[in-house]
C-alpha cells in the first residue's frame, strides 16, 4: 500500500516518472503549420490537373485525388481553382519584447527555459479561430507575448507564479494552441509584460493505480500521447475531442471539454478525480482521491472552466478504463432530419447510446459523400444499387436524407445487445442500416474537416464552426431557426455562395449538443473575418433566444464573453469576481477571458 497525500490510494504502480517523447515537438512549427491547422505535411491542395487532393499519409484520404469534392466546391462556391490567394510568409519582424532584464535574470536563476524569439512568441499568441488564422495570413497581431517559458515541474510553476506576482508580470497558460474561443489571445490594452507559459515540457505520467483504475499526468500532455502511453498498459481514458491530436490535458480541464466517446467514458468533468492548480495565493487542490465526496463545494469545478483566469493547472488525476475488446462501427440513413432527431431522442431516453452517435444533416451528408475518392466500376455499381433501394423502393429524397454514424465499444456480448437495440429503435423512425464502412469513415473524417478551412482561405472562402447545447424539445426548432437566421443575414449582405449545416454530436438525458458549420465566399470584401463574426454573433443571439447555451465545450474565451453575464446571472458574476479577487488579487492571470479584466481588477 502506498500513502498519497495522507490517504491510502491502493496498489499504485511506481513508474519512472520521465518525460514522454511527444509527437508534437517543443518547437511546434517544425511539425505543425504556423498559420493554419495541423501537420505541415497534411493539407488540401489543387494538383496539376486542377483537381483537389489531400497530401500526406496520416489520414485515410491522404495521397488521393478528390474529383467529387472538386465538383462540390465548384458547384457550391463557384471559385476559380487556378487562382489561389497567396498567404503571407512567416514574418521577419516582430514587436519588441517588453520583458525586463530583472525578469529574464530571475528565469535563469530559477533554471526555467525561456525564449524571446519572435516566431516562438508569435506561435503562442493565438489559437485557431477564423480571426486568428486570417490575421496570420493577411496581417499582424497588435500584441504578442513578450516571453515564452517552458516550466518542467509543478515546483517550477510555483516559483514562476511567485516571480510574476513580485514583478507584476502577466501569465497566460498555453497548451496545444487549439482554442477556438480567442482564449489565449493577448489583451491588446495590456501594458505589463505578458508571458506565455507553454506547458509542453510538463507531460509526464507521474503514476498509475491499475487496481483502482486511476492515473496521474502532468497537465501539458497531448491527447494522442496520453492515450499512447496508457495503451502500453492496456488502459484508456477515452477522452477524444476533435482536437485530440494536438490539445492537452490541462486545456481540456480549463475549458470543460467534451469528447466524441463521452457516452461510455464521460466528459472531462466525469473523468477528473483531482486537479492541482497554482494560484497567486498558493496551490488549490483537493487532498482526497476518493470517487466521490460530500465535503462542501467541489473546488475541482472552480478549476474546470476557469480558462486561465485563476491559475495554472499542473497535474490531473483521471479515471482510466481497460481497453475495450471490441470496437465496431455502424451507420444509419434516415428519410429526414426530424426523423433522425426523434431517433436520437429515443436512444437517449432509453440510455442505450453507443460510445459515439452523431446525426448529420443533408448538407453535411452530401459534403461527406463528396470527400470520397472516385471508385472503380464495381463500387460504382454497388452505389447505384443503393440509390435504387433508397430513392426508389424506399422513396427517400436525396435532398432530405440524413445519416447517423455509430461507434460501439465494450465487451462483445454488450456490443451485440446494444447494436441490436439501436437498429430496432432506428427502424421505428424509418432508419436503414448503411454499413460499418460509412460509419468508420464518417468518424475518422472528423479529424480532417478542420483542414478544409485553410483550403477555403486560399480561395476567399471564410468558414468556421460553432456549437451549443439545448433541451430535447428545442433541438429541431433551434437548428432550423439558426439556419434561417444565417440565410437572412447572408441575403441582407448579398452573399449568395454560402454553406450552413449542422450535426447533433452529443446526447444526454435532458438534451443534446449541436455543431454548426458556416462558410461563405468573400471575394471583394475588405474584412471577411469581421463579416463572419458579425453573422455568427447574430446566429448566437438566435441560439440563446431558441433555448440554447453560449457553449457546450468550446468555452467562453473572449469571443463569447459578452453573453457570459446573462448565462450565469448577476449573482454568479459577482461570485466569479470574488473568486478572482481571492485567488489572484494582482490580476497576473489577466488573459481577459470570461468576465476578467486585463490591466487591473478595477476593470471588473
Amino acid at each position: 500500500m502506498v500513502q498519497n497525500g495522507g490517504n491510502v490510494s491502493g496498489t499504485r504502480d511506481e513508474l519512472a516518472s520521465k518525460k514522454i517523447e511527444s509527437v508534437v515537438p517543443k518547437h511546434k512549427h517544425e511539425l505543425l503549420k504556423w498559420n493554419g491547422w495541423g501537420y505541415n505535411d497534411s493539407k488540401f491542395y489543387v494538383n496539376s490537373d486542377t483537381i483537389l487532393a489531400f497530401s500526406g499519409t496520416r489520414y485515410p484520404i491522404g495521397e488521393q485525388d478528390l474529383p467529387l469534392f472538386t465538383k462540390w466546391v465548384l458547384k457550391k462556391f463557384n471559385v476559380d481553382l487556378s487562382k489561389p490567394e497567396i498567404a503571407q510568409e512567416i514574418p521577419q519582424h516582430y514587436p519588441e519584447s517588453r520583458a525586463s532584464e530583472e525578469f529574464l535574470d530571475t528565469l535563469k536563476k530559477l533554471n526555467i527555459d525561456f525564449s524571446i524569439n519572435g516566431l516562438d512568441r508569435l506561435i503562442r499568441c493565438h489559437g485557431q479561430t477564423l480571426y486568428d488564422i486570417d490575421t496570420l495570413r493577411r496581417g499582424a497581431f497588435k500584441r504578442i507575448p513578450d516571453v515564452v517559458v517552458w516550466p518542467t515541474s509543478h515546483d517550477a510553476v510555483v516559483e514562476l507564479v511567485e516571480c510574476a506576482n513580485k514583478l507584476d508580470i502577466v501569465l497566460i497558460p498555453y497548451g496545444g494552441g487549439t482554442s477556438v474561443s480567442g482564449a489565449i489571445t493577448c489583451p491588446e490594452d495590456e501594458e505589463r509584460a505578458i508571458v506565455a507559459v507553454d506547458m509542453c515540457e510538463m507531460n509526464r505520467m507521474l503514476w498509475m493505480d491499475r487496481e483502482n483504475l486511476v492515473v496521474c499526468f502532468e497537465a501539458g500532455v497531448v491527447g494522442q500521447d496520453l492515450e499512447r502511453e496508457l495503451r502500453k498498459w492496456g488502459l484508456t481514458v477515452g477522452h477524444e475531442p476533435d482536437s485530440y491530436e494536438f490539445s492537452t490535458l490541462g486545456g481540456w480541464v480549463a475549458t470543460r471539454a467534451s469528447g466524441m466517446k463521452k457516452n461510455v467514458y464521460g466528459n472531462i468533468e466525469d473523468l477528473v478525480i483531482r486537479v492541482k492548480m497554482v494560484t497567486s495565493k498558493g496551490v488549490l487542490e483537493r487532498n482526497i482521491s476518493a470517487p466521490r465526496v460530500s465535503c462542501g463545494p467541489d473546488f475541482n469545478h472552480v478549476i474546470m472552466g476557469s480558462e486561465g483566469t485563476l491559475g495554472i493547472i499542473t497535474e490531473v488525476l483521471l479515471k482510466a478504463r481497460p481497453l475495450p475488446p471490441v470496437k465496431r462501427y455502424g451507420s444509419l440513413v434516415f428519410p429526414d432530419f426530424a426523423s433522425g432527431v426523434r431517433f436520437m431522442r429515443e436512444v437517449a431516453k432509453r440510455r442505450c447510446q453507443p460510445a459515439s452517435i452523431r446525426l448529420i444533416d443533408n448538407e453535411q451528408f452530401q459534403f461527406g459523400q463528396a470527400l470520397k475518392p472516385e471508385g472503380n466500376l464495381l463500387s460504382g455499381f454497388v452505389e447505384k444499387l443503393k440509390k435504387l433501394y433508397l430513392f426508389g423502393w424506399k422513396g427517400f429524397d436525396i435532398e432530405k436524407i440524413c445519416v447517423t454514424t455509430l461507434l460501439f465499444e465494450g465487451e462483445v456480448n454488450d456490443v451485440n445487445t446494444q447494436e441490436k437495440l439501436i437498429y430496432e429503435i432506428a427502424k421505428k423512425y424509418g432508419g436503414i442500416p448503411a454499413g460499418a464502412q460509412n460509419g468508420e469513415r464518417g468518424y475518422v473524417l472528423t479529424f480532417v474537416i478542420a483542414y478544409i478551412r485553410d483550403l477555403g482561405l486560399d480561395y476567399n472562402i471564410v468558414a468556421e464552426s460553432f456549437e451549443t447545447s439545448m433541451p430535447w424539445d428545442r433541438c429541431e426548432a433551434l437548428c432550423e431557426n439558426v439556419k434561417e437566421r444565417v440565410r437572412k443575414e447572408c441575403a441582407a449582405l448579398s452573399i449568395k455562395e454560402y454553406l450552413i449545416s449542422c450535426r447533433v454530436t452529443q446526447t444526454y438525458d435532458a438534451g443534446a449538443c449541436v455543431y454548426f458549420y458556416f462558410g461563405f465566399k468573400s471575394t471583394g470584401m475588405p474584412n471577411p473575418a469581421h463579416v463572419y463574426e458579425e453573422i455568427e454573433s447574430k446566429a448566437r443571439d438566435e441560439i440563446l433566444s431558441s433555448g440554447g447555451t453560449i457553449s457546450h465545450h468550446h468555452g467562453v474565451g473572449k469571443l463569447r464573453k459578452r453573453w457570459y453575464p446573462q448565462s450565469i446571472s448577476n449573482v454568479g458574476l459577482s461570485l466569479f469576481h470574488a473568486t478572482k479577487q481571492e485567488l489572484d488579487p494582482q490580476n497576473i492571470f489577466a488573459v481577459g477571458n470570461l468576465a476578467n479584466g486585463s490591466s487591473s481588477l478595477a476593470k471588473l
